[in-house]
């Protein structure tokens, strides 16, 4: 293969503001996932019954359908109820919801893995069930659940390329955009794996980088 080095240097601009989209979704969404999934699984296991079965039939719904098919009915049938959102707003959304759907599984799996005698303790010594989440659940939970939740993040900064079917300007988009008008797919697509690995192997070394900082909340 001869790969067009001037290709790439000349469309640069264009690559580094698709670059710059790819990541500000993937962060945004990230953090938003994680904290609308955490706040799903507190309410699935310390909520009242019905809103615990509510919660549970749209997060069965999200993990059983396709993100494709997902951000394609929000950005393509939401005008049709009313809802009209832009290519990026809905991109966002769409992810954010998709990963927080996971993401509360995996932390309603790190509460029940949590011994009961440490919540039992804590309510021994008087404090409240914000305190023992705050203070017992969260620490413990963070580092049992960590791995997962750096896998999905993982899955996550691939799906943005999921984005470009509604036009999202990020690098699947812009990089293929540039392959089909050069007439140099081969190029494109392997520029655009380059960017996905760095992306992916920044994410591990983040969350190896995390996991040796929380190891102090390991319990046997």
């Amino acid at each position: 293969m001869n790969f067009d080095v001037d290709l790439i240097l000349g469309q640069l601009p264009a690559i580094l503001s698709g670059l710059r989209v790819t990541v500000a979704i993937w962060v945004a969404s990230t953090l938003g996932g994680l904290i609308l999934g955490f706040l799903v699984a507190t309410l699935r296991q310390f909520g009242p019954l019905w809103l615990g079965l509510i919660l549970r039939f749209f997060v069965e719904i999200l993990r059983g359908t396709p993100f494709l098919v997902q951000i394609f009915l929000l950005y393509f049938g939401g005008p049709a109820i009313g809802l009209r959102l832009d290519p990026i707003p809905a991109g966002l959304i769409g992810l954010t919801i998709y990963g927080a759907a996971y993401f509360s599984e995996i932390f309603r799996a790190g509460f029940r893995a949590i011994p009961p005698g440490h919540v039992e303790a804590a309510e021994c010594v008087g404090l409240t069930r914000a305190q023992i989440i705050r203070r017992i659940l969260l620490p413990e939970m963070t580092m049992l659940v960590l791995p997962q939740c750096v896998n999905m993040t993982i899955l996550l900064v691939k799906e943005t390329a999921v984005l470009s079917i509604i036009t999202v300007p990020e690098m699947t988009m812009v990089i293929g955009a540039i392959g089909s008008q050069q007439y140099a797919f081969v190029e494109a697509m392997f520029l655009l794996a380059l960017f996905y690995w760095l992306l992916v192997e920044v994410c591990g070394w983040l969350g190896r980088f995390s996991e040796r900082r929380l190891s102090k909340f390991r319990f046997s």
